[in-house]
């Protein structure tokens, strides 16, 4: 599983002109699902990003997580993340998952992230969304597990 993670200084998703999530400071982050991930990957993944530090200390350095500042965590599903591009001008999909076992992995990273964090708002699975952000830093990290 594939978590492209922005700090930003806020976030919000729009889907046919109605905005569905929207977040203050926090993190963004593009989810891909790709074959063979199941829900200790997504379980390992919202770990990762609730104690992953990339927020300021008191000093400026990159020492506080997600968790430790209380922001919010907006999880928008990305299946092109997912993507072969090691060779042509036109990507192949035959690294992500399937829809329906995307879809199914995708809401279970969202109901866990929903026991484990008091601020989640999440995009729509299959829906042509317009993703808003403000990156903080510009401050962004590519996690896989």
């Amino acid at each position: 599983m594939i978590g492209l993670l922005q700090r930003v200084a806020g976030a919000g998703v729009v889907v046919d002109g109605e905005e569905i999530a929207a977040i203050r400071r926090g993190l963004l982050v593009l989810v891909g699902v790709q074959r063979g991930d199941d829900e200790a990957r997504a379980e390992r993944l919202l770990e990762r990003l609730l104690g992953y530090r990339v927020f300021p200390d008191d000093a400026g350095r990159m020492n506080r997580s997600l968790s430790e500042i209380g922001g919010g965590l907006l999880l928008v599903p990305q299946f092109t993340l997912a993507a072969d591009t090691r060779k042509g001008t036109r990507p192949g999909f035959s690294r992500a998952a399937a829809p329906e076992e995307g879809r199914r992995l995708f809401d279970h990273l969202c109901r866990c992230a929903r026991e484990h964090h008091p601020q989640v708002a999440q995009g729509r699975f299959g829906a042509d969304m317009q993703v808003s952000l403000v990156n903080d830093g510009p401050v962004t990290f590519w996690l896989e597990t």
